[in-house]
């Protein structure tokens, strides 16, 4: 199945997908240092183009004639920890990576974002855009430390596939979820050098410190150093020395991403902390490329898009169970 990544980054989607078996045929970001650090990690081609420009876009991509086109629209304008401002212009992007799968017609599509996407209404316009132009949709929340990755992270994917009946992925994305959520400890083992490190709160009210028997917090594009006078919050782990305490190196946080070690990364600090902490997981971008993928070989029969007894399930969380 040919893919195309639509706001690529530095591939966290492309390679999740290339490790399911997927075969990415090229990515389009406007971001330069994203766009050379996808270049000297990839073989196929990424191109600088702005996807606001909708129509050079489609004549570019309908050339690699993809199966799949899939993408993350930047998320800042849904994100709670933005300001959560929609005439921003930034959840616009959204439409447009809409527009241009419609104009396209691939077989399939694979849309990510933020859990926060659904409290939007720009959320419910594309779907019922997909739905108009003859997709049969899963909506769905993932926490991404039930699906191989060491971090409490939910995304919401919208999975689109051609001519198909709605929900058609909810019975296998629930099925391969773990049992239980990955820890650092579980991914990485005792590699860090470390039990306990800082990640850097929202305000004071919530906790500072966490242990690597635990998934780590949503990995965000800051990543400051414990402050002067840090004081433990009753939430934190006690009994600590925060003398001792540091947080996660920018590529100790790639790996809480699950980019592989010899994922090549490079540039200035802060925007490699940006590029990481706005990237899909790869494992996470893997478990969706898989439930495609087992989908596609179990060979399932198409039903129409219309049947009035499937309505489409908006945006449930899945964590290990559908709520």
């Amino acid at each position: 199945m040919k893919c195309v990544d639509l706001f690529a980054g530095c591939g966290g989607l492309s390679l999740g997908f290339e490790n399911a078996g997927f075969d990415v045929v090229a990515a389009f970001e406007y971001w330069e240092p994203s766009i050379n650090v996808y270049k000297k990690n990839f073989f196929h081609p990424v191109f600088k183009q702005d996807l606001t420009n909708e129509q050079e876009a489609i004549t570019k991509i309908k050339e690699f004639l993809p199966d799949l086109i899939m993408g993350g629209p930047p998320c800042q304008d849904f994100s709670s920890a933005g300001k959560r401002d929609l005439t921003q212009g930034r959840a616009d992007l959204t439409y447009h990576f809409a527009n241009i799968v419609c104009a396209i017609k691939p077989e399939w599509f694979v849309m990510e974002n933020v859990a926060q996407i659904k409290k939007s209404h720009i959320l419910k316009d594309v779907i019922e855009q997909f739905d108009n132009c003859g997709y049969g949709l899963t909506s769905v929340i993932l926490n991404a430390s039930f699906c191989g990755v060491p971090q409490s992270r939910t995304r919401f994917f919208l999975i689109g596939h051609f001519g198909d009946i709605h929900n058609q992925l909810n019975g296998i994305l629930k099925n391969n979820l773990s049992e239980r959520q990955m820890t650092i400890r579980d991914y990485l083992g005792n590699t860090l050098g470390l039990e306990v490190y800082y990640r850097h709160p929202r305000n004071y009210n919530r906790r500072g410190v966490f242990t690597i028997d635990e998934p780590s917090p949503t990995v965000r594009g800051v990543n400051r150093p414990i402050p002067k006078g840090y004081k433990l919050n009753t939430c934190d782990p006690q009994n600590v020395n925060l003398n001792e305490i540091r947080p996660l190196t920018t590529i100790e946080r790639s790996y809480i991403q699950t980019f592989p070690s010899e994922f090549k990364f490079f540039g200035t600090k802060t925007d490699l902390e940006q590029m990481i902490g706005n990237a899909v997981p790869v494992n996470l971008a893997t478990f969706v490329a898989n439930a495609i993928k087992e989908y596609c070989m179990n060979g399932m029969v198409k039903t129409s898009l219309f049947d009035e007894t499937l309505p489409l399930e908006l945006p449930n969380q899945i964590c290990n169970e559908l709520t």
